[in-house]
């Protein structure tokens, strides 16, 4: 199936839930799912389910339903998998520590060829495989392995510092745990964030409906 342009970024934020429900399927032994099952199980209609589907061609077959298998591929190509893109990590705190301990990144299409930290106390520590390294040499492993994606780990008070480093040395790409909008000053940057305090607040206000 071949990508389309203009997707609404609602039906791809939808594409990694449906890779992951694919994927528990698979490993239980389904390989075969109709729109009308698989909507019952990820709480969506059958008709959302087509309509993502065929923005990217349809899948499946009257009759039929999807071949578990074989949509789960699909997916994962639609999205990028198998792209294996070089990343590296700013920040080797609790938090990135954890993210090197735990990301399953070779599942997730990336590959993580560094991380980086600016203390004396991490600089030389090893975690997953991963030596921590200096950050005043981010220029010097950018020039020699060119990864494409920074995750960041940092204080808001120096992530709009380092994100301009980052940005100047041709890393366009930012995987963003820290609370700075990138885009507002470099625009033409693809950028993820992740507010951990918005979702935690999101479900303070949930929970508040149902007193």
């Amino acid at each position: 199936m071949q990508k389309k342009e203009n997707i609404s970024m609602s039906v791809i934020r939808r594409l990694p839930r449906y890779h992951r429900f694919l994927s528990e399927l698979e490993k239980n032994g389904v390989t075969r799912i109709s729109s009308k099952e698989l909507s019952e199980k990820m709480r969506l209609t059958a008709s959302q389910i087509r309509q993502d589907f065929n923005c990217f061609g349809g899948f499946g077959q009257q009759g039929y339903g999807y071949n578990v298998p074989q949509l789960r591929v699909e997916i994962g190509k639609i999205l990028g998998l198998q792209n294996n893109f070089k990343c590296v990590l700013i920040g080797a705190g609790n938090l990135g520590r954890a993210i090197m301990g735990h990301m399953p990144f070779e599942q997730l299409g990336f590959q993580l060829i560094g991380a980086f930290d600016n203390s004396p106390k991490v600089i030389g520590t090893v975690i997953s495989g991963c030596k921590i390294s200096d950050y005043q040499d981010i220029r010097k492993f950018y020039a020699e392995n060119s990864p494409i994606m920074a995750i960041l780990c940092v204080p808001r008070e120096v992530v709009e510092k380092i994100s301009d480093e980052l940005y100047e040395i041709g890393i366009r790409s930012f995987w963003n745990f820290s609370h700075y909008d990138i885009s507002l000053k470099h625009p033409d940057a693809t950028v993820e964030n992740v507010h951990m305090n918005d979702s935690m607040m999101t479900l303070c206000y949930r929970l508040c409906t149902l007193e």
